[in-house]
């Protein structure tokens, strides 16, 4: 898990699978196939309303391509509360404590 953003606002994290975690699937006649892709996802919390949003799959995916144009042209915190705050739309899950 990597921190990629946090404000008043929001705090972003980067979801990583452990390369030593990820299990392998044997077959049921006895082969095992290669490992499973790792999958990669981000969490987006918005402070505000209390609510987060896990972004996987194909949402990981374009989520990814808007972090690394971020990172070519170097967005006002603005820019990226209003980008934020699109997918906060998304957020249905109450954040918990655990």
């Amino acid at each position: 898990m990597q921190m990629l953003y946090d404000s008043d606002s929001f705090v972003v994290l980067h979801m990583q699978p452990e390369p030593e975690t990820a299990s392998t699937i044997t077959l049921s006649d006895g082969k095992t196939p290669a490992p499973p892709m790792p999958r990669h996802g981000f969490e987006i919390v918005d402070k505000r309303s209390g609510k987060e949003v896990y972004l996987d799959g194909s949402w990981a995916e374009l989520f990814q391509q808007t972090i690394l144009a971020w990172q070519r042209e170097s967005p006002t915190q603005e820019e990226v509360e209003d980008t934020l705050e699109r997918y906060t739309g998304l957020a249905q899950n109450p954040v918990l404590v655990h």
